[in-house]
């Protein structure tokens, strides 16, 4: 697990830990304050809404990381020879 996860971009791997974090928290939030009957306060709804934010940049993040894979694996059909223009 360790080796697959120094393997993978830096992108990919911040995509991965706010997925985990943000779904982590959705998790806590879902058993222990809200199915536990605790009271909740408007922060805490607050930051519950925000970790499907968290969510979505995490999902961004590693399908854009991956996106930028499979873009540098295509060769580019520019001439290496030819010079830039200025």
């Amino acid at each position: 697990m360790l080796v697959a996860w120094n393997a993978m971009g830096r992108q990919k791997r911040v995509g991965w830990l706010i997925l985990l974090i943000s779904l982590g928290y959705a998790l806590y939030f879902l058993k222990a304050r809200l199915f536990g009957g605790a009271d909740i306060t408007r922060k805490e709804w607050l930051y519950f809404i925000l970790t499907f934010v968290g969510m979505m940049l995490g999902t961004i993040n590693i399908r854009m990381a991956e996106m930028r894979e499979r873009n540098q694996r295509t060769l580019p059909i520019v001439d290496p020879n030819q010079t830039a223009r200025k």
